[in-house]
Formats: C-alpha cells, sequence, structure tokens
C-alpha cells in the first residue's frame, strides 16, 4: 500500500471535510456495503476517454474503492457538473498511464502508486 493507512484515517476525518468545502477537488458520492448510507470524498480525477481515472493513494482497498466496486457506480461532481460513472476497476499503471492526457503529471515514484480506479460515464 502506497500511503499508511492512519493517514488515511486523518484525512477522512480533518482534510476531507474541508477540501470538500473549499470546492477545489471533485467530490465522488458513494454508498457505503454494509451500511447503505451516502459517503462524499474529495479526490483527483482525471478525464479519460469515455470516463474518469483516479489515482488510488491508499490502493484498492480503501473503503470508498470496496464501496464503488460493491455498488458499480457512483457520482462525480467536476466544477459543479454531476456525472454519473458506472463500471468501475482497477488498472495498472500501464492502461493508467496510455489514457491519460500528456499534459497530467503522473504521481511520484516514491509513492509507489500501481492502482488507479477507472469508471465510464453512464449513457444518458
Amino acid at each position: 500500500m502506497p500511503m499508511p493507512r492512519w493517514w488515511g484515517h486523518i484525512n477522512k476525518r480533518v482534510f476531507n471535510p474541508r477540501a470538500i468545502k473549499s470546492g477545489k477537488w471533485a467530490v465522488l458520492t458513494h454508498v457505503g456495503r454494509s451500511s447503505g448510507m451516502p459517503y462524499r470524498t474529495p479526490m483527483e480525477a482525471h478525464p479519460v476517454d469515455g470516463g474518469y481515472l483516479v489515482v488510488l493513494v491508499y490502493g484498492s482497498n480503501s473503503d470508498w474503492v470496496r464501496n464503488v466496486m460493491a455498488s458499480g457506480r457512483a457520482r462525480l461532481t467536476v466544477d459543479g457538473e454531476e456525472l454519473e460513472l458506472t463500471a468501475p476497476r482497477v488498472v495498472g499503471e500501464a492502461e493508467a498511464f496510455a489514457a491519460l492526457a500528456d499534459d497530467v503529471k503522473r504521481p511520484p515514484k516514491s509513492l509507489r502508486i500501481k492502482e488507479f480506479l477507472r469508471m465510464d460515464l453512464a449513457a444518458n
């Protein structure tokens, strides 16, 4: 796992609420696997052909990733626009980097991030 789990818990409780309020980050709305409660998670989401790609800073075992994988969908709010996303799948570095635009910064190698979440835009 690239980032320690304890850091994720701090982010969830301290930094995420601030990031959501700032309006500078994309916000993924997903539903808890067991609770059915809606959750909002700020993240850096990059548009790719037919959908979006998210760097999995804490890996694919993060609660929010597991929630999205279980439900098969989520809503992403980007610049005030809400998008419905489906078909979540974890992809590797090669596929992710091939899908990203050339001007998008790749995560630093020192973070050892090897997993990414790709989702498709839902058909209207």
